[in-house]
């Protein structure tokens, strides 16, 4: 079945990114006289920009990961998941853009390390010497090696997923060769993502608490991204079950999608405890300090986001019959969805801006616009291939899928 994106959707989508324009606007001139209007605007648009990039390749990793482990349930559910990791490409651009942006402006107060004043200017008052420290793997040139490096591998990978699904559909005779392919690129994406992930995670966001550096970090960031896209999924899915597509996603497979939500928000909350637990046990200064700043400053939003994401799920989808009710599914999704976007949020405001940052109108509008852009997205791209796979090898047991 072809999906269309209807009239609707159409004007939802356009009113949500109108609005964000309009708040964004409205924040940036209330901003204006504070004299941290650049700090604030680019740091931002970087918690965005990589909150949904986030989403997209998480849905990259978890179609590559189906690929790899053969799996088949999914086949039903599969240009979801496609649709999803499509935002990748714009996903690129704005994490372009952001990085681009700060570079020119020597770190825009956003990344410490960026200003040359701070890491190599011994007779500059900006100089840093423990920040100077960490100089080698901390600089513009090997920083974008890095970025280019991930980013590319990324839309390779994207790309090629994407062509041979295609390919699939239109050639029955190879849709099995087509699939052990997929299956061997799937485990070597899967390789380079368990590098990229966490070094990706460092660079973009664990830097710019520059003094500050954690090995948990980069699971974390993961785990975050991963749960957001399988709530992402599940409202997918549920939409296109609401208007009519996908009759043969049945609740075995809606079932399926609510585990990984509620198995990847307790991934999420194990790493949280345990980062924040082994910090804080061994009180060393420069560990604890991190803390200290969010705790001092954000601390409603920041112990909220436990009982967000880890509480309010467990006790409201611990049962088989949550994981199926759609109504259930969607409003905890939303609050999943939401807590995770604050999670970033104060990752990257509480790094760069610390006490200075409060959710106005330009955080509301900027999180507002690129959602009302993330959903037009996906939605186009549910209509360039029919909903339902052709020729994938494990479709009619997806088909089929009982729990």
């Amino acid at each position: 079945m072809e999906f269309q994106v209807s009239n609707k959707a159409k004007v939802w989508t356009t009113l949500l990114m109108i609005v964000g324009i309009v708040f964004t606007a409205i924040g940036v001139v209330l901003a204006i006289g504070h004299g941290h209007l650049g700090q604030q605007f680019m740091a931002n648009f970087l918690a965005n920009s990589f909150f949904f990039f986030a989403i997209g390749l998480s849905a990259l990793f978890f179609l590559a990961l189906q690929y790899a482990t053969e799996t088949g349930w999914y086949a039903a559910v599969k240009r979801v998941i496609e649709a999803i990791a499509g935002y990748l490409p714009v996903g690129i651009i704005f994490m372009l853009v952001a990085l681009l942006t700060l570079s020119f402006m020597h770190g825009g107060h956003v990344y410490m390390w960026m200003d040359s004043d701070v890491m190599s200017n011994v007779k500059s008052p900006k100089y840093d010497e423990l920040a100077a420290g960490k100089g080698a793997y901390l600089n513009l040139t090997f920083f974008w090696i890095r970025t280019v490096a991930y980013l590319a591998i990324y839309y390779i990978f994207w790309t090629g997923f994407k062509k041979r699904s295609r390919l699939q559909d239109e050639n029955p005779g190879d849709a099995v060769k087509i699939h052990f392919t997929n299956y061997r690129k799937g485990a070597v994406f899967l390789v380079f993502f368990a590098v990229f992930s966490s070094s990706s995670a460092w660079d973009w966001i664990m830097s710019i608490d520059v003094h500050w550096f954690s090995t948990l970090f980069g699971w974390y960031i993961f785990a975050g991204a991963w749960c957001s896209a399988m709530v992402v999924m599940v409202l997918l899915v549920i939409y296109l079950k609401k208007l009519g597509y996908l009759p043969k996603v049945n609740e075995s497979h809606i079932h399926d999608l609510g585990k990984w939500t509620f198995a990847t928000s307790f991934l999420w909350s194990y790493l949280w405890f345990s980062q924040y637990m082994l910090i804080w046990y061994a009180n060393i200064p420069e560990e604890t300090t991190y803390y200290l700043m969010r705790i001092e400053n954000y601390k409603a939003v920041y112990f909220g986001l436990f009982f967000i994401n880890f509480a309010f799920p467990m006790l409201i989808l611990m049962s088989r019959d949550a994981k199926r009710n759609a109504g259930i599914l969607t409003f905890v999704g939303l609050v999943i969805l939401t807590g995770h976007w604050l999670d970033v949020w104060v990752m990257v405001m509480g790094g760069s801006m610390g006490p200075l940052a409060n959710i106005g109108f330009l955080e509301i509008g900027m999180g507002v616009l690129f959602l009302g852009l993330f959903i037009r997205v996906i939605l186009v791209n549910l209509t360039k291939a029919p909903l339902t796979p052709k020729n994938h090898p494990f479709l009619e047991e997806s088909l089929h899928h009982e729990i």
